[in-house]
């Protein structure tokens, strides 16, 4: 599992957006795209980067954010891309669906937690069961008609209820999970679309430099 340690609003800055990485803070005026009306400098040396960026630096960027945006460290997100591979149809397209399928982004994207580093806490702690059964693997893939729940004990319950109601900029509700507040529930109707995936990146960049 990947859970980048340090400042994560360097990771923003250096994507040139917002990656929603922080959660709540990242929708207040204490994120740093929201102090100015123009993005804010990347990390760094600031006054040696001159002139554009070449083309395996943009590509690099591109998989990057996706990376980052997912929470994926580089083997994980090579052996995913990988499987990507091996499925018909378009490669790209495969990849962020996959991506989309992981648990912890299923957990952030119906509102049960503010980001995915705290979805994949609250999965590590094994307060989440899919089909009645324990999972502390935040890179668990959903597939159709599973039901993602939480641990049958009140306190989890709670907890995710809790989680649910605070979480006020809570994404719009996906049209292929059904989700259900009390008791926290989300049944998964159908593998989402290309269009459905939340994250938005150019994953022909992608492609491109991992089949290099």
């Amino acid at each position: 599992m990947a859970d980048p340690r340090g400042p994560k609003c360097k990771i923003c800055r250096k994507a040139g957006e917002k990656i929603f990485l922080k959660g709540i803070r990242c929708h207040t005026a204490k994120c740093p795209f929201e102090k100015s009306d123009r993005a804010p400098r990347p990390p760094g040396m600031h006054r040696f980067r001159r002139g554009k960026p070449s083309d395996y630096a943009i590509h690099l960027r591109g998989k990057q954010k996706l990376k980052d945006y997912y929470g994926v460290g580089e083997r994980q997100f090579a052996r995913t891309f990988h499987i990507a591979e091996r499925q018909a149809g378009n490669t790209g397209a495969n990849l962020l669906v996959l991506l989309e399928r992981r648990l912890d982004n299923v957990l952030t994207i119906c509102g049960f937690a503010a980001s995915r580093a705290e979805a994949r806490q609250v999965i590590i702690h094994g307060r989440v069961f899919v089909n009645g059964h324990k999972v502390d693997k935040p890179s668990t893939l959903v597939d159709v008609n599973d039901v993602v729940s939480a641990r049958p004990r009140q306190k989890d319950q709670e907890a995710l209820k809790v989680a649910y109601a605070a979480n006020e900029h809570k994404p719009v509700q996906p049209e292929w999970i059904s989700v259900k507040e009390d008791p926290p529930e989300m049944t998964i109707l159908r593998l989402p679309t290309r269009e459905e995936v939340s994250a938005e990146v150019d994953e022909q960049l992608v492609v491109e430099i991992e089949s290099r």
